[in-house]
């Protein structure tokens, strides 16, 4: 298997690593014991079994030139206020190739993974890759600006400040609300804050949720119901209200946390969920990744 190079690459646009960490760990802490082994033996050594580790690589080389072609994956441009997603009419790149967006990376990366049954005869997919891509972009779809509004980029060119300091509204849901929580109520321990939305998820406010979340006949297809929940959480929470050169502070971020935590939530139950059914009919036998 080919080495995974990891870089800082400035001006990538997603949840927060921290987000994206947090998601991937909820999921594989769901994974039944045979899934959970195939993502381990997918993970190169170093990651020394633990996905979340490498749940931000997506971001990290999508400006590389080997991988400029994912950079349309990580979101969806809707229409201008129109509050609404169609896959056949939203999801393309900016030259109009069809499935070019989140939606269409969450269906194409499980339906390779599905591919992995083949062993090391079927070399079509790098599937370690697609794993660390479909592990991504399940958190990017839950991430509401990602399915925003595309003269404004999803809010990127929204320029607002969070409480003293210059942002934009994109980045405000992809770290600055995530890092306020992180420093008012978690002492900036991140563990602290997983342990939290796990207490949520097994006997807290979620709990009774998860089942509905996981809701899903096709995991192939079921992406485009997350989109439609991201932009109309975009449209209720995330624009309303904001003007350009707004200062946004404890009156926005209070209302909206919890909705961003719920998403991040929401993005590893339902990465498990789809990782448990690709995998599953491997769960009483190993077999060796590709390599």
């Amino acid at each position: 298997m080919a080495a995974l190079v990891l870089i800082a690459a400035p001006g990538a646009h997603s949840w927060s690593k921290e987000g994206h960490i947090i998601t991937c760990r909820i999921a594989q802490s769901l994974l039944d014991e045979g899934p959970a082994e195939i993502v381990r033996n997918l993970l190169p050594d170093y990651a020394g079994g633990d996905l979340s580790s490498l749940c931000v690589w997506p971001d990290q080389i999508r400006h590389w030139y080997k991988y400029r072609w994912t950079s349309p994956l990580h979101f969806i441009d809707t229409p201008d206020k129109a509050c609404a997603f169609d896959y056949s009419r939203d999801c393309h790149d900016p030259e109009g190739t069809e499935d070019m967006c989140v939606a269409g990376a969450v269906g194409n990366f499980t339906a390779q993974l599905l591919h992995y049954h083949h062993g090391t005869s079927d070399r079509r997919y790098n599937l370690t890759e697609a794993l660390l891509f479909l592990s991504h972009f399940m958190g990017d779809i839950h991430q509401p600006m990602h399915v925003g509004f595309t003269t404004d980029e999803g809010g990127n060119t929204i320029q607002v400040r969070w409480f003293r300091h210059k942002s934009n509204l994109h980045h405000v849901w992809d770290r600055e609300i995530i890092l306020t929580a992180l420093a008012d109520y978690y002492e900036k321990d991140m563990d602290l804050l997983l342990q939290d939305l796990q207490n949520n998820l097994t006997t807290g406010i979620w709990a009774d949720d998860i089942s509905s979340w996981e809701e899903c006949e096709d995991p192939s297809s079921c992406s485009s119901r997350y989109a439609v929940e991201s932009i109309n959480l975009a449209c209720k929470w995330g624009y309303n209200g904001v003007t350009q050169g707004e200062t946004l502070a404890d009156e926005y971020f209070d209302s909206r946390m919890s909705i961003v935590m719920k998403r991040i939530a929401q993005g590893g139950v339902r990465l498990a969920m789809i990782l448990n059914r690709v995998f599953a009919v491997h769960k009483n036998h190993h077999i060796p990744p590709p390599t």
